[in-house]
């Protein structure tokens, strides 16, 4: 097979950026490719196979143009626009950075970094509700509160409404000191955290103080109607059948709704059914409500978070497979009438 190679210009200025610390980028791009980087000046010169070096060629122009913009080119960039290359669409990838949906109180622009994720920004953006499925690290909620505090801000909605199930509330956190917010408040630190982040705790608190945004558990949605909110319902795998029913049926006018939920991390008590499931099975069919689903490929915590996300992905679709499998030697071993 012939070798083929590549001579690429790569500015001093992004070097550190697209490289990586001690190029660990450039050897990530290597071993995925079976590409060879020769590095002299500002001038890089890469060989390996016609077809390897056209795919990491793609990676590296993805990553300095991302680097052009402004970004820290992460572990996680460099991942996934390996992943997206054997897809030929690593162009992609600087479609989704053209979007930003707002900034951090910091300046930190927040904007979808994987197809899932944009595909799940503009559902938020076209429907009236949402549901949006994944595992952990996939941005489900960061991204739901960014779209709340940018059409709040803009003033498309009147408040802001974060609300999760606080499954434990009862006598299980009776010993807990405190009044009942107090209690509730450990269930809820996800949701400040992120609010924090984006809008800055001074200007959270002076808005929460007005009442124009609340934080609360799914029980205090009981019995009310909200309008013109963009609500958000926060671990949804975690609410039972009944309490899904009595959220959804509480939206009024004017109201945007994203539901998130992580159908593997259920808390509920052995055999009671989630009220995301059922859900999803009884309005899949509903006009102006959305389903995304994301995966480990949309995971952006720390590349690790997607290896645990896969291999336990892998485990579970195993061991039913063997269930399955077991259940149908059962109907076959079972005397036919």
């Amino acid at each position: 097979m012939s070798v083929a190679q590549a001579v690429m210009e790569i500015p001093a200025a992004h070097q550190l950026n697209v490289f990586g610390q001690f190029d660990c980028n450039i050897k990530k791009i290597e071993r995925a490719f079976g590409v060879t980087f020769v590095n002299r000046g500002e001038t890089i010169r890469l060989s390996g196979t016609e077809e390897a070096v056209g795919k990491a060629r793609s990676v590296v122009d993805t990553l300095l143009e991302l680097s052009r913009r402004g970004n820290t080119v992460t572990e996680q960039n460099v991942d996934y626009t390996i992943s997206m290359s054997f897809s030929e669409k690593s162009s992609d990838v600087l479609e989704i950075d053209k979007e930003i949906i707002c900034r951090t109180i910091s300046g930190k622009p927040v904007k979808p970094k994987t197809v899932g994720q944009k595909k799940y920004v503009d559902e938020i953006r076209s429907k009236m509700i949402v549901f949006g499925v994944g595992p952990a690290g996939t941005g489900k909620t960061y991204l739901a509160m960014a779209m709340a505090i940018d059409a709040f801000k803009k003033q498309e909605v009147s408040r802001i409404i974060l609300t999760r199930p606080a499954i434990e509330a009862g006598e299980k956190l009776g010993f807990l000191p405190g009044d009942l917010q107090s209690k509730i408040d450990p269930y809820l630190r996800p949701l400040y955290d992120a609010l924090y982040q984006i809008m800055g705790a001074e200007s959270f608190i002076n808005n929460q103080e007005k009442g124009l945004i609340e934080v609360a558990p799914l029980a205090y949605m009981r019995g009310r109607t909200l309008d013109n909110s963009y609500i958000i319902l926060d671990e949804a795998q975690n609410t039972t059948p009944a309490q899904m029913k009595m959220f959804l049926t509480r939206i009024g006018f004017g109201s945007k709704v994203i539901i998130t939920g992580d159908m593997t991390q259920k808390d509920l008590p052995a055999g009671t059914p989630s009220g995301l499931d059922v859900a999803i099975k009884v309005l899949k069919n509903v006009d102006d409500i959305g389903f995304v689903y994301l995966d480990n490929r949309d995971v952006v915590r720390h590349p690790l978070v997607q290896k645990i996300v896969k291999a336990y992905e892998d485990y579970e679709n195993k061991q039913n497979s063997k269930m399955r499998a077991k259940e149908h030697e059962e109907k076959m071993r079972k005397p036919r009438g």
